[in-house]
C-alpha cells in the first residue's frame, strides 16, 4: 500500500500581482491525483516565520512547496533551518530569481512536476549582514534601481524598465570599497559590488558563469565602469566575462567597507544603505527539487 505524504503549499497572496487561486486549484489536484495530503498557508507579513514554524511542528510536512517571490523561499529557509525538508518551487513573483537560476519553466504544471518531483540540490545559503541570501546580493547600481523601483507605482519588468533610465541618469558611481576576503585585502572601485551565490540576476542577466550553487563558496564581483560591450555579454549562457569590467573574487566569508552609504539589495528587496557588508557561508542547506535538466 502507498504511504501518504503531506505537502504544505507555502503561498504569498500579493506576490507579482497575479491572482493566485489558479495555482492552489492546481496544486491541490496534483497532490490529490497522487494520493497525498494537501495544506495551505497563505502569508501575510505578520510573523510568517513563526507561524510556519508552528504548522510544520503541528502537520510534520513531507514537503513544503513555496509560490511567491524569493522574499517567500527566503522566509520559508528561515523556518527551516536546521530541518531536512525538502522544498519545491512555484514560482510568482515580480523577478523570481532563484527559479531563473534553476531554469524553472513558466507552465504550471510543469513546476508542480518538479516541485513534488525526485530531483533535488542541496543548496547553499548565505548569512548577509543577519539576512539568509539565496542567489545574489549586491551594493551599488542594481540595488539603486531596486530602491527606486520599490517607490514607484508600477510592477514587474516594465517597472524596471521605466526605473533603469532615471536611475542611470542620477546615479552618482562609481564609488571605493576595501573588500577583506579570507586572508587577502583589496581596495577598488566599481559601480556595483556583488555577492554571488547564483549566476543570474532574475532578468536572465549571467554576471557569475562559473558559481555553482552547492560548492562551499560564493563569488565577490566587482563591476568596474559602465560597459554597454560587457552588459550585453552577460546575457549569453556560455559568457566569459572580461577581466577589465568585471572582477572576481571566490569567498566563504567577506568584509565589505564602502567610504559612504550605498543602496545594497538581497535577492531582489531593497535592505537599505549601508557602508558595511559582512557575508559568510552557512553551515545550513536548501533541499531543493530542481529539473532533471539543470546543469551544475
Amino acid at each position: 500500500m502507498k504511504t501518504q505524504n503531506t505537502i504544505l503549499l507555502v503561498i504569498n497572496p500579493i506576490a507579482g500581482g497575479t491572482d493566485k487561486q489558479p495555482i492552489i486549484n492546481a496544486f491541490e489536484k496534483h497532490v490529490s491525483q497522487d494520493g497525498n495530503q494537501s495544506f495551505i498557508y497563505e502569508t501575510t507579513g505578520d510573523r510568517d516565520k513563526e507561524a510556519i514554524q508552528e504548522l510544520i511542528k503541528e502537520q510534520n510536512p513531507d514537503r513544503i512547496v513555496v509560490s511567491g517571490g524569493d522574499g517567500t523561499i527566503r522566509e520559508v529557509a528561515d523556518a527551516i533551518k536546521g530541518a531536512s525538508v525538502k522544498v519545491g518551487l512555484l514560482p510568482s513573483g515580480s523577478a523570481n530569481g532563484l527559479a531563473t537560476n534553476f531554469d524553472i519553466p513558466d507552465s504550471l504544471e510543469e513546476q508542480l512536476d518538479i516541485a513534488l518531483g525526485n530531483h533535488f540540490i542541496a543548496m547553499d545559503l548565505i548569512e548577509i549582514n543577519g539576512y539568509t541570501c539565496l542567489h545574489i546580493a549586491d551594493l551599488g547600481i542594481n540595488a539603486q534601481l531596486i530602491k527606486n523601483y520599490e517607490k514607484s507605482e508600477i510592477r514587474g519588468k516594465l517597472g524596471y524598465l521605466i526605473q533603469s533610465f532615471p536611475t542611470l541618469l542620477s546615479s552618482d558611481f562609481p564609488f571605493e570599497v576595501e573588500i577583506q576576503c579570507d586572508d587577502q585585502t583589496i581596495s577598488e572601485e566599481g559601480i556595483l559590488v556583488a555577492i554571488a551565490n547564483a549566476n543570474k540576476f532574475g532578468t536572465g542577466a549571467q554576471i557569475n558563469p562559473t558559481g555553482k550553487m552547492d560548492d562551499g563558496i560564493f563569488e565577490v564581483l566587482v563591476f568596474k565602469n559602465f560597459s554597454i560591450k560587457g552588459i550585453l555579454e552577460t546575457f549569453y549562457d556560455d559568457a566569459e566575462l572580461d577581466p577589465d569590467f568585471v572582477k572576481v573574487i571566490p569567498c566563504k566569508d567577506v568584509n565589505i567597507v564602502s567610504k559612504k552609504s550605498i543602496a545594497f539589495q538581497i535577492d531582489g528587496e531593497f535592505i537599505g544603505d549601508e557602508q558595511r557588508i559582512e557575508a559568510k557561508m552557512t553551515p545550513h542547506k536548501l533541499n531543493l527539487a530542481i529539473p532533471k535538466s539543470f546543469r551544475r
